[in-house]
């Protein structure tokens, strides 16, 4: 989750000028949801207002439709809505999608490096006026 409000994390600078970063006080944001092709390093990401199942099952239609032949294995963390009923159900009906699960470890996960860059070197310590200038900050692949 991308939060439009300020993510301030450790920095330097010089003695007696401490960085400041304004703030709007509100607490708006972007979910995304992500997945990276361990074989060619491809990128896929759908953002939204919200994070359910409902909008994961959405997201997993985009997978669906981006790698349109074969099996395809997705390496999860344990969150509740991988897990949720309409989820499963979901699965029942996509066979050519398998999910792992892995336990609560981000070093265990790759796309866990991804959101890591993006928080650190997009996101944190930096006030963007509007949600939408996260997106124009962020490199193309």
């Amino acid at each position: 989750m991308i939060r439009a409000y300020q993510s301030l994390q450790y920095n330097w600078f010089p003695v007696g000028q401490q960085r400041k970063v304004p703030t709007y006080g509100r607490h708006e944001g972007a979910k995304l949801f992500g997945v990276l092709n361990y074989e060619t390093g491809q990128v896929l990401y759908r953002d939204g207002e919200r994070y359910d199942a409902h909008a994961f099952i959405q997201f997993l239609d985009s997978v669906l439709k981006a790698y349109p032949k074969g099996k395809i294995v997705m390496v999860l963390d344990n969150g509740k809505i991988h897990h949720a009923a309409q989820v499963q159900a979901y699965l029942q009906k996509n066979k050519r999608l398998q999910f792992i699960f892995l336990p609560n470890s981000p070093d265990l996960n790759l796309v866990e490096g991804l959101w890591k860059w993006l928080k650190s070197d997009v996101v944190h310590n930096v006030f963007y006026k509007k949600f939408y200038h996260i997106r124009i900050n962020v490199p193309p692949s």
